[in-house]
């Protein structure tokens, strides 16, 4: 049967793209058991028909950033959603920190990563000034939640692999996720020229060696050396964003988990990951608060998993009240920044 009006062979290709985005045409066909040329005739049918998107993901803690911060905030429903865009584009949302920011009638949330507290701390405090001063807020504070990368985890950081695999009904083996931020190595010396390809690439990360170097005046060879560099030093690691219109998804749900602290999951153990269903793309946990972000096609599946989540939580003893959550409709919600990490990754590469 055809799903998403793909062919069995060009589902488990969408699958292979999403799940293994650092691999060639050639490693993938080897991956997943097709030929060579299905896979790269597959992926330019996808790609062509804006099943997916690339992005490329830097290693911010290798840059020196400590930390990744989410905020969430109510918003009064009295004020239109165009706005309160117009107005958080020119003051809040140029801050490099933020990538990704999203907003729907009376609620809204950003992720950053950061050098350090007190710039998240700044971005909080104008944002506050600012929502309280024109009226935005509806009866509460902005909501700031901190994960210091050396004492959280990182379980799930925007894989859509397992949710694509439940869409597709896809037979596929679960491997076991890598967790980022986690290797604290230092940065390799760069030079300015590497600096600037390393930005290049991330600004634009389906431009080929060649454009980038008539782009920066630099030859092939150099850019694809330092490609080479990046990637190999895990500097930059390559992440495919499903076209969530394609996928027929309709629900975003946000998920503020606090954790009794007379028994929180074990960390050691990694026990939050039992909070993940097939339907998280996003989890960021420490020793007593967790943030998911989940998506789902209908609000069946959106009160199921809801419902499977607060019922582990209660039967383990790990929460003394309910979690958080917040739903946003996929086809209403505005994508204020889009996993914009470029001009972070200038600003710490100076």
């Amino acid at each position: 049967m055809k799903r998403l009006g793909l062919t069995e062979k060009e589902q488990l290709v969408f699958y292979g793209l999403v799940r293994y985005p650092h691999l060639s045409c050639k490693e993938l066909a080897e991956r997943i058991g097709l030929k060579y040329s299905t896979v790269s005739t597959a992926k330019k049918r996808l790609r062509k028909e804006s099943f997916y998107r690339v992005v490329a993901l830097p290693s911010f803690h290798r840059l020196g950033c400590e930390l990744l911060a989410v905020i969430y905030t109510n918003f009064s429903p009295l004020i239109p959603l165009e706005e309160r865009v117009k107005v958080t584009r020119n003051t809040i949302e140029v801050f490099e920190e933020i990538f990704l920011s999203v907003g729907e009638e009376d609620k809204g949330f950003s992720l950053s990563f950061s050098k350090d507290y007190t710039t998240i701390g700044m971005i909080n405090d104008i944002r506050t000034r600012l929502f309280g001063g024109k009226g935005l807020l509806e009866d509460k504070y902005p909501h700031l939640v901190i994960f210091p990368f050396k004492i959280s985890k990182i379980y799930r950081f925007f894989d859509f692999s397992p949710l694509l695999s439940s869409i597709l009904d896809l037979k596929v083996d679960s491997a076991e996720e890598e967790m980022l931020f986690e290797q604290y190595t230092d940065l390799p010396e760069l030079s300015r020229t590497e600096k600037k390809i390393f930005c290049e690439i991330v600004e634009n990360p389906d431009l080929a060696d060649v454009s980038i170097g008539k782009k920066l005046g630099i030859s092939r060879h150099t850019v694809s050396k330092t490609r080479r560099k990046l990637f190999g030093e895990g500097l930059i690691r390559l992440v495919n964003i499903p076209n969530f219109k394609k996928l027929d998804l309709k629900i975003l749900a946000f998920y503020h988990i606090r954790f009794d602290p007379r028994n929180p999951p074990d960390m050691d153990r990694d026990e939050g990951r039992e909070l993940m269903s097939k339907s998280s793309i996003f989890m960021a946990s420490r020793r007593f608060e967790a943030i998911m972000l989940s998506m789902y096609r209908d609000y069946v599946d959106y009160k199921s998993d809801k419902m499977r989540l607060i019922n582990l939580l209660k039967e383990r003893k790990w929460i003394a009240e309910d979690p958080m959550v917040r739903t946003y409709g996929i086809d209403k919600m505005v994508i204020i920044k889009d996993f914009a990490f470029s001009p972070l990754v200038a600003k710490l590469l100076g």
